[in-house]
């Protein structure tokens, strides 16, 4: 079965993640239906500068917390290992909960302001509690060694201020009320308490913790190192570069030959060279030129038509092992070329929706390797960042008007001017393991207006053949169930 997750990353971006095993090949297609209303082809927004612009990824090392090689008996009760293999677990570990306390902390702050005070700050006071037995198991293993205790010392005082920040971040969302001030002073404690356990601990200078700017990119720096462990170096290859040369040459070649043509055909009606036949023979010349360029870019997109464009290669950080290998796609598509399930899904659509679309098209293949994992991982998290930045350039600015007749206090009619903001809808088609076993389908609608996404909502969904990630508090209590057996 599936589990994918497609969100709204930031003001004008998606981020679709899912989990691929050990050997595992997965085929993963999104359909973008762009209203033809907006202008976006393949000569105003090329497939190249979207790709370069507008879609990132991230592939790390995902587990529930069931393996962690921090977490490992013979690890924690052998503190002899190098210094590089120490880091790069204690490195895991730091990920896994920082991951672990994102995703707590978004479903504390999803929480509706109708919904009830008493479950929004006892669900802080639960997540807070999670994270400080998390912390007290992970310092009650420090180490003794110098250059251990320096790579201790780092993660220790991230992973500190990063729960001060998601502690605060809750706070700051709800006013204070006076029904739950002794909570809110209970959560604030912890906060101050943190922060002097820092202090203590010398783990930063007096001028960076008085400077925000300093404290917040030292902090920024650490979470960077804590990441590089995890993270997977990619090396991404265009290709066909040799096939568009012989394309290039080919495309010369013909128009060579029509021009030699001509040009024989000119030298057979004037017997002599004159101003006339100068001119004919440049026209030629010039007309060759404005149609080559055009004339190799519609031989090229023949010729690499349903073509991957680029290749990548994920390695190890550490290692250096290859983890993976991947295939992209991007290519505007026809409507009557989208596959069965994808057209009925989009026929879904409102009737004030089903209006004429451009469809680009987005693949990726991936191949895992069944070599090359770390201790303790056999699945790999890919989160692809889709920016949507580059559409919104085609929405239309500015605010229209609309007017309606509204009724005042002594029931007199008048008429209220309304601003109102031009917003588009982008269907999206995902499509996992396509002409696979075991297919599936899903739509989602996102209302997109020149400044941002206004919303995202899943309007439809296909499977064929047994076709949100936990939260919080199932993965932390996963590690303190390990952390309970060293």
């Amino acid at each position: 079965m599936f589990k994918f997750t497609l969100k709204q990353n930031d003001k004008l971006s998606i981020q679709l993640t899912h989990h691929m095993k050990k050997g595992e090949n997965r085929r993963v297609d999104l359909y973008f239906s762009l209203p033809k209303e907006m202008g976006i082809n393949k000569d105003t927004l090329s497939e190249t500068e979207y790709f370069n612009a507008g879609i990132d990824g991230r592939r790390t090392y995902h587990t529930k917390g069931l393996h962690l090689a921090l977490l490992l008996q013979h690890f924690s009760n052998n503190m002899r290992d190098s210094v590089a293999d120490y880091k790069n677990n204690l490195n895991q570990f730091a990920y896994q909960y920082i991951t672990a306390l994102d995703t707590g902390l978004n479903e504390v702050l999803a929480m509706n302001d109708n919904d009830d005070l008493a479950e929004y700050y006892s669900a802080a006071v639960e997540l807070t509690e999670d994270c400080l037995d998390i912390l007290k198991k992970h310092r009650s293993q420090k180490p003794t060694g110098v250059k251990l205790l320096s790579v201790y010392e780092s993660i220790d005082n991230y992973l500190s201020w990063y729960t001060e920040q998601s502690i605060l971040r809750i706070l700051v969302k709800q006013s204070r009320t006076s029904e739950f001030s002794e909570t809110r002073s209970s959560l604030l404690s912890i906060c101050e308490k943190e922060s002097q356990y820092r202090s203590k601990k010398n783990y930063n200078l007096a001028a960076t913790i008085r400077d925000s700017n300093r404290i917040a990119n030292k902090m920024r720096l650490l979470r960077r190192l804590i990441e590089y462990g995890v993270i997977f170096k990619s090396k991404t290859i265009t290709l066909g570069n040799n096939t568009r040369k012989i394309v290039s040459g080919v495309a010369t070649a013909l128009l060579m030959s029509v021009v030699l043509v001509l040009i024989l055909m000119t030298q057979g009606a004037f017997s002599h060279l004159s101003s006339l036949m100068i001119l004919i023979l440049s026209a030629i010349y010039g007309a060759r030129e404005i149609f080559k360029e055009e004339f190799i870019n519609i031989l090229w997109r023949w010729v690499s038509h349903g073509k991957p464009k680029w290749s990548r290669s994920l390695y190890d950080a550490t290692s250096r092992k290859e983890i993976a290998k991947q295939k992209v796609w991007l290519d505007y598509l026809k409507i009557k070329k989208l596959p069965k399930k994808s057209k009925s899904l989009l026929a879904e659509r409102r009737t004030q929706n089903q209006q004429s679309a451009e469809i680009l098209h987005y693949r990726i293949e991936t191949s895992v390797n069944k070599k090359g994992f770390q201790s303790g991982y056999d699945t790999i998290e890919e989160s692809i960042v889709f920016n949507l930045r580059p559409l919104t350039r085609f929405i239309e600015g500015g605010i229209d008007k609309v007017y309606e007749r509204v009724k005042n206090l002594n029931n007199k009619e008048k008429i209220q001017t309304i601003s109102i903001e031009r917003r588009y809808q982008i269907n999206i088609i995902i499509a996992f393991d396509q002409c696979g076993d075991k297919e599936h389908f899903e739509r989602y609608r996102i209302t997109l207006n020149r400044s941002g996404i206004v919303e995202i909502v899943k309007a439809g969904e296909v499977k064929i053949k047994n076709t949100s990630n936990k939260g919080f508090k199932s993965r932390l209590h996963s590690l303190l169930r390990l952390k309970r057996c060293v």
